[in-house]
């Protein structure tokens, strides 16, 4: 009889929200599914599109970037793609960047793990608010420090003379590195300190029975075990510097002989009576592909290192 009754009273009269939400608690493998597909729509509306919103202006002739549709060109002219080098060297300025960004890279991971090992695995006087004026530094904009760096590299010192022909520091990448490498050094500090924090002190004096110095046991036993941040740490400083053009428009003269960026040579494109959008955006796409190659492979490792710590075990 309860089930007779039960059967027999009516349904309720939903909304079509109300009557999308009862079927989701249902069916909570169908909510998976559409939140999957809605946020899989939205990550390609707003980060892939631009990228071929760039290359469908690329491809376009010159003459037809006024009838460039909304989803395919107007006709079809990949010429963009090697005109962009011989225009003017763009590829001289990918390399002023590359390299910029790698050295930059080479030398936070290097005074980084130095420092993330002091203040992850020691204890000592003065440790917290020693780590607390570190981190306090990448609060400041990157133009705060702009007017006395800029003073300083642009002086003539005589004890640059025998390296350098001018003596000064201008228009060579010691002047965008070194400043770009303090800017991101506290954020690597932070990362890879959390990491070597981690790492059992057990394996730490094993390597130190063995005979290992503290030095030794942090680049053969405590830098491996945490290279996940360590890539972490990397990816990040790379991408940052790579991609900066405050430091290195104005510490340059904008030549890709003077070490000028990537973003230079971008805008050497849009000359005083006409824009080469299409060249700018051909540009863009090559100045872009060593970051996603160098995305693409450490992945697992970033998202690793982001990752971790996330769940308590």
């Amino acid at each position: 009889m309860a089930e007779q009754a039960g059967r027999d009273e009516p349904e309720l009269d939903r909304g079509i929200i109300e009557a999308w939400a009862a079927k989701m608690i249902t069916n909570p493998e169908r909510a998976y599914r559409a939140a999957f597909y809605v946020a899989t729509i939205f990550f390609l509306v707003t980060t892939l599109f631009p990228f071929y919103w760039l290359f469908v202006v690329a491809v376009t002739p010159r003459g037809n970037l006024s009838d460039v549709g909304v989803l395919l060109p107007a006709g079809f002219n990949p010429a963009a793609f090697i005109e962009i080098f011989t225009t003017l060297p763009f590829h001289r300025y990918v390399f002023n960047s590359f390299l910029i960004a790698t050295i930059a890279t080479v030398a936070v991971l290097l005074v980084g793990s130095l420092a993330g090992y002091v203040f992850g695995r020691l204890r000592f006087r003065g440790r917290n608010p020693l780590l607390l004026l570190v981190l306090v530094t990448s609060f400041f904009p990157p133009a705060a420090f702009f007017i006395p760096l800029n003073r300083l590299f642009n002086t003539n010192f005589d004890v640059l003379r025998p390296l350098l022909s001018a003596g000064s520091l201008y228009n060579t990448p010691y002047a965008i590195f070194i400043p770009l490498s303090a800017i991101f050094l506290p954020l690597s500090i932070f990362i890879l300190m959390t990491f070597y924090s981690q790492i059992p002190d057990g394996l730490e004096d094993a390597a130190r029975v063995e005979g290992t110095t503290r030095l030794g046991a942090l680049f053969r036993v405590i830098v491996p075990l945490s290279a996940p941040g360590v890539a972490t740490a990397g990816v990040l400083t790379f991408i940052s510097v790579y991609n900066e053009y405050f430091f290195s428009s104005l510490m340059t003269d904008g030549q890709p002989g003077s070490w000028a960026p990537m973003l230079e040579g971008i805008l050497r494109f849009q000359g005083e009576f006409e824009v080469l959008y299409n060249l700018m955006a051909a540009a863009s796409i090559v100045a872009v592909l060593p970051v996603a190659i160098l995305v693409v492979v450490a992945q697992e490792k970033i998202v690793s290192g982001l990752t971790t710590g996330a769940v308590k075990e």
